[in-house]
């Protein structure tokens, strides 16, 4: 590899700057760890009190110490630790890992000196993690830069496994829990206070590195939008799995006007769109964070939904068949010839899905074994989970398990298959050997298969498609707040449908108006200092009349100056009044980091009270656009209800794509966009009401 980070993480030569003759102490554990692990690299220890530190040959300065170290360990107090940087950039180290804390996290003054680490690191070159971190290490080069004690929960040899951490103290908590867990990692890095390299860095080294299969992450939050998106592609075009923590909240910084996209923008959606584009999984707890990355070491993903419940319990198979329901598996019914073959082998067993093959398998073992192939033979499932609860631990079963499930792993190598069982790991590992998952929760071991089964949908659809480019005829942004009438005429520009509608100054023009539409009309005051015109009366519906329009002209006229005396009054919108469909909203919040999201989701209470909405971040193609009107859970509302004919989804999402390249285009323009209701009929959508909050106008 060639990555800037292979000097921090493969280093050939380590620089400990304030080495410790304790190996309890922070500037001792290093060495310590390192010596203990079989370290091929040199060790120069760095402090002039001493000759010699841990039986190695000490050096009073970095500039005593040979020329050529990839990595030093800033292991100092923070008044000097700028200046041992700089000495270190000075002398060509390549990188560094600074323990020091007291900068950003502690102070202003800390803040001004951690600016000058980011500017010693772009100057030199020199790749510099931290301040404030707990450092990072490689179990198979033996090379621990760190002074946590996670190189003392060390009880697997390394596997596939990277993990990197914003949290020093919460990436030692994974390291020591994934390693109870049967997680195999290698490479371990918290960030710290990233003055230089920040998770987004780590995980695109991953996604490189051919050690690296799966990645694990935690972070609070992220400042560079465009790396982090890189790298997640770069993980996901390499089929690497990325199980993600995000904690914390952001502020979307889309306090704008009340508009239903700010307000549902909130805490961590734009986060969720994020992930949901670049296909991570994203972890809840930490029990979920680390069973994620335990079932994906073994590199088998379903290549679809439908799953296969074996059980020797009836009623843990009704969990486990509840628990995929719950998760979006797919618990498909054996097929009928099938099932009828079952009941010849165990007359008792149930035979639908899940399987229950019953305690008569205690008596008969090799019942099990055909249970288990027929359904493979015979039926077209993705996945195959079989609960044996103690069975595989009984001295009287065990080794019939072990032969059983040997026989079937080497009949069908490629099936995904994971097991819940009870029992201790010398139970557990020789069917982990068969690339077989094992988990004590039958309805955790459904999680980790939906979970599987995701990447696998990801993995398989490849890159998304590209968005198509905006018509040669759009609008550009506005600079100033407009009126709705405007706003839907910048919609209509980019090939966003609206309704047919006239924006009139007298009741004579709007008589007229609606004698050219033939039918029952909407009328709205059309100002761009009333946004929200239904507070104020100012919209009036199923107007079909010379009368009703010609006093609905003049009551609209009346309300906005009675309520926004200081309003500036266009006229108002006579527009065709739609019937049928299915409301919908759609929208756009600028996110402070990630730039503008397009939010969608049902209208009306759908989004007032159950705020049923998903994010993307823009732009994106037709393809994600579908993706992401199958996530809300009103999806059904769009297939027909008592007898309502299906929406047109072709049109929906030909919208949303086309409003996410408007937005991406015109993302230091625009703060908010707000299309409420957005209307979608059997053929064909159209926008009713429009809102654009130009950039600087969001009070």
């Amino acid at each position: 590899m060639t990555h800037q980070l292979e000097p921090m993480l493969r280093p050939k030569s380590v620089a400990i700057i304030g080495a410790s003759n304790t190996p309890s102490r922070i500037g001792g554990r290093p060495i310590n760890a390192m010596k203990n692990a079989g370290y091929k690299g040199e060790i120069y220890p760095v402090n002039p009190n001493y000759e010699t530190i841990q039986d190695l040959p000490a050096f009073a300065s970095i500039q005593d110490v040979p020329k050529g170290v990839d990595c030093a360990i800033i292991a100092v107090a923070a008044k000097v630790a700028v200046q041992t940087l700089r000495d270190c950039a000075d002398q060509g180290v390549k990188s560094a890992v600074m323990f020091t804390s007291g900068f950003a996290e502690q102070s202003d003054e800390g803040a001004r000196a951690q600016r000058e680490i980011t500017g010693i690191a772009k100057e030199s070159g020199m790749k510099i993690i931290g301040p404030n971190c707990l450092g990072v290490f490689n179990i198979s080069a033996g090379w621990y830069g760190t002074f946590s004690n996670a190189p003392g929960a060390l009880l697997h040899p390394p596997g596939s496994i990277g993990i990197v951490s914003q949290s020093g103290a919460y990436g030692a908590h994974v390291f020591a829990v994934s390693q109870l867990r049967g997680v195999r990692s290698n490479y371990w890095v918290t960030t710290g206070n990233e003055s230089d390299v920040d998770v987004a860095e780590v995980i695109e080294y991953y996604a490189q590195n051919p050690e690296v299969k799966v990645v694990l992450a935690y972070a609070e939050g992220m400042k560079d939008a465009d790396r982090v998106c890189r790298a997640l592609e770069m993980a996901r075009d390499a089929e690497k799995p990325v199980i993600f923590m995000k904690v914390g909240k952001t502020d979307a910084g889309a306090a704008a006007a009340a508009s239903h996209t700010a307000s549902l923008a909130g805490a961590d959606a734009v986060y969720d769109a994020l992930f949901k584009q670049y296909g991570v999984y994203r972890a809840e707890t930490t029990e979920e964070f680390v069973d994620i990355a335990y079932a994906c070491q073994f590199g088998n993903y379903p290549k679809g939904r439908k799953i296969d419940l074996q059980t020797i319990s009836g009623g843990v198979g009704v969990q486990m068949a509840d628990a995929s329901v719950k998760y979006g598996l797919d618990v498909a019914p054996l097929p009928k010839a099938t099932q009828k073959k079952l009941k010849e082998l165990i007359p008792f067993a149930g035979v639908n899905n899940p399987v229950d093959f019953t305690a008569q398998a205690l008596n008969d073992p090799k019942l099990m074994e055909a249970n288990i192939e027929m359904t493979i033979e015979e039926a077209d499932f993705d996945s195959h989970i079989v609960y044996l609860a103690g069975v595989p631990a009984s001295p009287f079963t065990r080794d019939a398990c072990r032969e059983i499930f040997a026989n079937i792993r080497k009949k069908y190598p490629d099936e995904v298959m994971m097991m819940s069982l009870i029992g201790p790991q010398d139970i557990v590992e020789p069917f982990e050997k068969m690339n077989i998952p094992c988990f004590e929760d039958p309805s955790l071991t459904v999680r980790a298969m939906a979970a599987l089964t995701y990447f696998g949908e990801v993995f398989s659809r490849g890159r998304p498609d590209k968005p198509s480019a905006l018509p040669k005829g759009a609008l550009p942004a506005p600079v100033e707040p407009i009126a709705e009438h405007e706003a839907k005429k910048v919609l209509n520009s980019i090939g966003v449908p609206v309704t047919r509608e006239e924006l009139v100054q007298s009741a004579e023009e709007a008589v007229k108006v609606w004698q050219k539409i033939g039918g029952a009309v909407v009328m709205k005051i059309a100002s761009p200092d009333i946004l929200h015109k239904t507070e104020i009366g100012g919209v009036l519906l199923k107007l079909n009349s010379e009368k009703e329009v010609a006093e609905g002209y003049a009551t609209l006229i009346d309300r906005a100056k009675k309520a926004k005396p200081n309003a500036k009054i266009d006229g108002v919108i006579v527009a065709e009044m739609v019937s049928g469909g299915v409301e919908t909203v759609m929208g756009v919040v600028c996110d402070p980091v990630f730039g503008p999201a397009v939010m969608f989701g049902l209208g009306g209470v759908f989004v007032e009270v159950l705020k049923d909405v998903t994010f993307r971040l823009a732009p994106f193609g037709v393809d994600e656009a579908h993706r992401m009107i199958n996530e809300i859970q009103g999806r059904a509302m769009l297939d027909g209800v008592r007898g309502a004919p299906p929406s047109d989804l072709n049109a929906l999402a030909e919208a949303l794509s086309k409003l996410s390249v408007y937005a991406a285009e015109n993302a230091d323009k625009i703060e908010t966009i707000d299309v409420n209701p957005f209307i979608v009929l059997p053929e064909g959508a159209v926008a009713v009401d429009a809102l654009i909050v130009p950039k600087g106008d969001a009070s």
